[in-house]
């Protein structure tokens, strides 16, 4: 069976690897307080979920699931990270495995700190400066590589190795959260004041999760509960 995968920045993605229940299944938990259950989702059924999302009634919906396989940069990964409630993570680990040789993200365009917001950015750096700013970037990722696999070469251990690896390198983590928690890192991470890296994998997100959860999403991301 394939697993629907979207391409993310320059070398990541998102894979949809499992997924547990439905709309359906988040009617069937709210109804249960009456002793009530249904075969097949209905028009009807769609009010109850708006209602349920506008009203806090959450509890529903973490009777829901999703496995997602997401390869991303190690400084995206701090942010998304933060999103601990109803969510858990494994992530690849540097004490078992070798990091590749060109595993580290390179942005296609440099922007410029931000005048009024101080922890984000804003536009281009001047042109003059793009071709030496990317030299330098590139100089400072392959340096830390390269320093990284000498040390491996003279005998260091890999827990210790790494440490010299920039937040640029990339990393993969197995993410399994419940819809409501899915919600709550869309409506963040996916808004225009969260940095432009992790507002395209949010995206991607998006667009695995809701052809599985088409009407539980929607009215979670609506109501502002997610």
């Amino acid at each position: 069976m394939a697993h629907p995968e979207i391409k993310v920045l320059d070398k990541g993605f998102v894979r949809l690897v499992d997924h547990m229940g439905s709309d359906l299944s988040v009617v069937n938990a709210a109804r249960v307080s009456f002793g009530k259950m249904k075969a097949t989702f209905e028009d009807g059924d769609a009010k109850l979920v708006d209602y349920l999302a506008e009203h806090e009634h959450t509890s529903p919906f973490r009777h829901t699931a999703l496995t997602l396989h997401v390869k991303a940069p190690i400084f995206v990964f701090r942010q998304w990270m933060k999103h601990r409630i109803g969510s858990e993570f494994n992530e690849i680990s540097g004490r078992y495995v070798e990091f590749p040789e060109d595993e580290f993200f390179v942005p296609a365009t440099f922007r410029q700190q931000a005048k009024v917001n101080k922890q984000g950015s804003e536009g281009e750096i001047a042109e003059a400066h793009r071709a030496r700013a990317l030299e330098s970037y590139l100089e400072s990722c392959r340096g830390a590589v390269t320093h990284y696999k000498e040390l491996i070469a003279l005998g260091v251990c890999r827990e210790q190795a790494r440490c010299v690896l920039p937040v640029a390198l990339y990393s993969e983590v197995y993410w399994t959260v419940s819809l409501q928690a899915v919600a709550h890192f869309i409506r963040l991470r996916a808004d225009g004041h969260a940095q432009w890296e992790i507002q395209q994998y949010a995206a991607a997100v998006r667009n695995l999760v809701e052809p599985l959860f088409p009407v539980g999403l929607k009215a979670l991301l609506a109501s502002g509960k997610g």
